[in-house]
């Protein structure tokens, strides 16, 4: 080998060590901007299912977005805890009768009715979020309903293992295959959209 190639094998070793050095840097420097789907404000102060006081609010009227038949109602969820907190999603819900009653959870649990896209909801100590409940009410039954009285529901907030219980006393229709339920994502203010 002359001794200019072996100048150009250097130049080359060296030229390469330096852009792989160069890479190195940018890939391990950390973004200028989190991504905002990333939140920490949405993964690491998630509301504990303790911190949170859940009940439901009166029958509601609704409006035009709303159409499917039933009763709709108002989940409240109300931040009891001394700390700001964060809420994202859709809660799981299940209706359960009395438990002086055999039986126990009446059909299979709330669908998502996806018509509310699911937000973040910061809720500061004593604030107050909602999801919208709907029920088949089995006053007015479709084909095949059989009627069940709700003593309680069970709801389990997003990214949460524990769930509250809800005193209740819903008549509510059952069919087998057929959900009697379906919830919208949580929402940072009172009330009914419509």
């Amino acid at each position: 080998m002359t001794r200019y190639g072996q100048i150009g094998w250097r130049v080359a070793a060296v030229a390469a060590f330096a852009g792989t050095a160069a890479l190195a840097v940018i890939l391990t420097r950390a973004p200028a901007r989190p991504d905002a789907s990333l939140s920490s404000d949405v993964t690491s102060r998630a509301c504990p299912t303790s911190g949170l006081q859940a009940r439901l609010g009166g029958a509601a009227a609704v409006g035009t977005r709303l159409r499917a038949a039933g009763t709709y109602y108002t989940l409240e969820f109300t931040n009891v805890s001394h700390r700001p907190c964060s809420l994202y999603g859709y809660p799981e819900v299940s209706a359960y009768q009395d438990e002086h009653v055999t039986g126990g959870q009446i059909g299979s649990a709330a669908i998502r009715d996806t018509s509310i896209r699911p937000r973040p909801v910061m809720l500061a100590p004593g604030a107050t979020a909602h999801a919208v409940l709907r029920i088949i009410v089995a006053g007015t039954p479709p084909a095949g309903c059989a009627q069940a009285t709700a003593g309680e529901l069970r709801i389990t907030l997003p990214r949460q293992g524990l769930s509250a219980s809800v005193p209740v006393h819903i008549p509510m229709c059952w069919q087998q295959g057929h959900a009697s339920l379906s919830v919208q994502a949580i929402q940072a203010r009172r009330g009914v959209s419509g």
